[in-house]
């Protein structure tokens, strides 16, 4: 199975995040049990991190009511992480109701 990539990330404070594009090797989309696309792996440090040769993907969505989750698989065929008003957020959700 090919993971989604993240195609693009606006949330320049993240460790994570160089010109927008996301190095986290992968990402895990969900915040447990309150049922919202955040991005649980967004962090804030110092310094940068993740792999700069690489772009992130999605390796784990915990948003089961999602459109594109498949058993807590995400078969998007790209993410795009931002904000919104709660928090960084996963951009591409699509509630199946």
């Amino acid at each position: 199975m090919q993971l989604p990539v993240i195609t693009k990330c606006v949330v320049d404070a993240c460790a994570y995040n160089r010109s927008q594009t996301c190095h986290a090797p992968a990402i895990t989309v969900g915040d447990t049990g309150a049922m919202v696309a955040h991005c649980d792996t967004f962090l804030v440090a110092p310094t940068k991190g993740g792999d700069p040769s690489t772009t992130g993907q999605v390796g784990a969505c915990k948003v089961s009511d999602c459109t594109h989750n498949e058993s807590f698989t995400c078969h998007a065929p790209g993410i795009t992480v931002g904000f919104n008003m709660n928090g960084v957020d996963c951009l591409t959700y699509q509630s199946q109701s």
